[in-house]
């Protein structure tokens, strides 16, 4: 994930804003799934857990796993108690993306588990750092069978073609889930260079009409069904770059066609890469 072009460090609001939220397009699923208009303050423990679907997992005070001793992973993997810092925007999205997700984030949590029972805590495995890319960066793109082409476009590097010119694709058959709960936290303060990680995914035709309920519980399933079979997680064609705001009506300024011309954001596809 690309943070800024000066590669300063990204810094997310000090305070609670739900009109930061419910003013960007980008987070439209999580204001209307969890009604974050009406939350005044930081959602606390109380109403975290609320929003739960996997009543077998909790979210705790960070305090609890401090005091435990465990690695993260191995914490939650145990105690099925999900260690959540207060007023901290990296844990209130992680918490959102384990309520929509629950069957998916309880696997990537044991298979974290599995590689660092094997591997140990300190050598990351290939299949941990793709688990932690997906994770923190990854971009659901859903694809209805007509537009498939997309998936090789973005691949590609292709930006204009998909970006640009078939620009009325995307929401009409190419629908983006965000499903890293760090690309959640650097969208309340999108940057030019915020970048992701595609998560190519094949779903029926009339997909993107769906409510956002079952399209939740349908990529959770899917997802969740995909990583099961680590071999996708390995797979290069997976978690390639995706430029967050050059998503059609996430970002204001992509309305215009002159926004896809700049090619620090939108880079070409370098020669070493179209080899691989």
């Amino acid at each position: 994930m690309v943070k800024n072009a000066s590669k300063s460090r990204f810094i997310a609001p000090a305070q609670w804003s739900a009109e930061l939220l419910c003013k960007n397009a980008i987070f439209n699923d999580v204001s209307q799934l969890f009604a974050l208009s009406a939350c005044h303050c930081w959602p606390d423990l109380a109403l975290l857990n609320s929003w739960r679907q996997a009543k077998n997992y909790q979210f705790v005070e960070n305090a609890v796993l401090e005091s435990d001793g465990r690695y993260y992973e191995h914490f939650i993997y145990a105690t099925r108690q999900i260690p959540t810092r207060a007023e901290n925007w990296h844990d209130f999205f992680g918490a959102l993306i384990w309520c929509l997700f629950p069957k998916t984030k309880a696997l990537l949590n044991q298979l974290h588990w599995a590689e660092m029972a094997e591997h140990g805590q300190q050598q990351r495995s290939k299949l941990r750092n793709k688990l932690t890319l997906l994770d923190e960066c990854g971009v659901l793109v859903c694809l209805e069978p007509e537009q498939l082409t997309h998936a090789e476009l973005l691949r590609q590097h292709q930006w204009q073609q998909s970006f640009v010119t078939k620009r009325s694709d995307w929401w009409q058959g190419v629908r983006p889930v965000i499903f890293g709960h760090a690309i959640y936290e650097m969208a309340t303060v999108p940057f030019m260079g915020l970048t992701a990680k595609c998560w190519f995914m094949s779903v029926p035709a009339g997909f993107s009409r769906w409510s956002l309920t079952d399209t939740y519980t349908f990529l959770d399933e899917k997802l969740a069904q995909q990583i099961a079979n680590t071999s996708s997680l390995l797979d290069n064609q997976q978690l390639t770059p995706l430029p967050l705001l050059g998503i059609p009506h996430w970002y204001a300024a992509n309305c215009e066609q002159t926004f896809y011309t700049n090619t620090e954001y939108f880079r070409p596809k370098s020669v070493v890469q179209q080899g691989n």
